[in-house]
């Protein structure tokens, strides 16, 4: 006999340069010293969490945050989930055709108390980076992590085998999954914060692209852009008047 696993859910996982983990706890930190110097994003979200905070291209350590890590990671994520499939499968996700726009950039600082209700989030792709996390979240509890949810954990009569997966928090960890994937995250007790980054980003067409570009080279230095991805600034905005990137068709 053998058991097969059907339907995986592919979670991206990665450790941020130590270089860019330290640039984006200082911009943190400037962030929480003048948080009304910064829009409030929480309207926005679902997160019933202590400050969260919208960020920009103005902010050198996010934007090389989007261009160097966040947009390559999903571009990372796509090329390994398509390319097992076969050519003529592969739709728009075929290279060429399609580009990745961050949409959305904000920083949550959770305290005691403080929680993410299960959810799901816009665009093609989300994720979160964290930067600080409390000594008293440990695998031991539940305390502080990041759920993902599958979808037999609602059905009352399942096994609910793996339908819940618990992500422990590390400072320089950043995960990258669907957007579509509903997750939450549990309050945790005691003193200290939590600091974490979240990001939306979406897929949009590309016009007028027929043959596929060179293959993807994400470089471990700091600076690099690789292609397919935009980098204008204007493409790193939580502003409701920000153009809306069209779907496919």
């Amino acid at each position: 006999m053998e058991v097969l696993e059907l339907f995986p859910r592919y979670l991206l996982k990665g450790c941020l340069p130590e270089a860019l983990l330290s640039d984006l706890q200082v911009m943190a930190a400037a962030v929480l010293a003048d948080p009304d110097s910064h829009p409030d994003a929480a309207p926005k979200l679902a997160g019933q969490l202590s400050l969260q905070r919208e960020l920009g291209p103005q902010q050198p350590a996010a934007a090389e945050l989007c261009s160097t890590v966040i947009l390559p990671a999903c571009e990372r994520w796509i090329r390994h989930v398509i390319d097992r499939q076969p050519p003529q499968g592969r739709g728009p996700w075929t290279p060429g055709r399609y580009g990745l726009q961050m949409i959305d950039l904000w920083l949550n600082v959770q305290r005691g108390g403080d929680y993410n209700p299960a959810h799901t989030h816009g665009g093609s792709f989300s994720g979160v980076l964290y930067l600080k996390v409390p000594p008293q979240i440990r695998s031991d509890s539940f305390d502080g992590q990041l759920c993902l949810h599958g979808p037999e954990e609602w059905h009352i009569q399942s096994f609910r085998t793996g339908m819940a997966h618990y992500v422990l928090p590390r400072a320089g960890d950043y995960y990258v999954f669907p957007a579509w994937q509903p997750h939450s995250v549990a309050p945790f007790r005691g003193e200290g914060e939590r600091w974490s980054i979240a990001f939306n980003v979406v897929a949009v067409p590309a016009a007028g692209r027929s043959a596929a570009p060179a293959p993807l080279q994400v470089s471990e230095g700091r600076g690099a852009l690789p292609p397919l991805i935009p980098q204008t600034a204007a493409n790193v905005s939580l502003s409701n008047a920000r153009p809306r990137p069209g779907g496919f068709g």
